[in-house]
């Protein structure tokens, strides 16, 4: 049955008021939200309403709820900041999609970003990195495998830099990009000499983060993103 636009109006503001509480700092990761029942009468709700909100907090990934009693239970914030932003992300990417071009775009603003903290932070850690780029170094890999690794290696990137709100946007368009570049690999004619290249690029990009070569890491990972879109004849052109 579809919500009536007073309910709707009553769980959003529910939603707003965590929202606040979040943002003043009155309620922080492993702190309990108040009781169903006392929210719904400090802000003149039902508790249906409370609950609603609660259960779209959670899909979010910003709190789990538990029954019972004891020190498990109720609503608490979780730490995850990523989580949330991912999921709505995901979501969007699956409801309409981006152009492609943006995704492109994107893709650039945030990896060369990646690239230029990562080089230049001397507590830098690849080891998942590299661990991942030996996986695509594995003969046979199918080009939908291969493609998943590659997706991967670029999300490790973006997670070793540290940046959690980078990782959240990439790990939203993750499934994006991986869609655009499967559909790009059918339109290689020649798919080995192509994950040769990649692979070959993928070590660049890692030996120049790794070796602190800011200037190089950074325009390495712009010809990799922008070398296979125009390859696979996806875009003709990226500025």
């Amino acid at each position: 049955m579809p919500q009536t636009t007073e309910t709707q109006r009553a769980w959003r503001t529910v939603l707003a008021r965590i929202e606040s509480d979040l943002l003043e700092g009155v309620l922080g990761p492993g702190d309990r939200l108040p009781s169903e029942r006392d929210l719904a009468a400090d802000l003149g709700v039902g508790r249906s309403s409370v609950r609603e909100a609660l259960r779209v907090l959670e899909v979010m990934g910003l709190i789990r709820t538990a029954t019972g009693s004891g020190p498990q239970a109720g609503a608490i914030v979780i730490a995850a900041p990523s989580g949330g932003m991912s999921t709505l992300l995901r979501l969007q990417v699956a409801a309409q999609g981006f152009p492609l071009a943006d995704v492109v775009q994107t893709r650039l603003v945030l990896e060369d970003a990646v690239a230029q903290r990562l080089s230049t932070d001397p507590a830098r850690d690849l080891a998942g990195v590299r661990g991942i780029l030996t996986a695509m170094d594995a003969d046979g890999l199918t080009a939908p495998e291969f493609l998943a690794l590659d997706a991967e290696l670029h999300y490790a990137l973006a997670e070793a830099s540290g940046n959690t709100v980078i990782a959240a946007t990439m790990a939203g368009l993750r499934t994006a990009i991986e869609s655009y570049v499967l559909e790009g690999s059918a339109r290689i004619e020649d798919w080995d000499a192509m994950a040769a290249r990649l692979r070959a690029e993928h070590h660049e990009i890692v030996d120049a983060i790794d070796a602190g070569r800011t200037d190089a890491a950074r325009v390495h990972i712009r010809a990799h993103i922008t070398g296979y879109y125009r390859a696979a004849g996806l875009v003709p052109e990226t500025h």
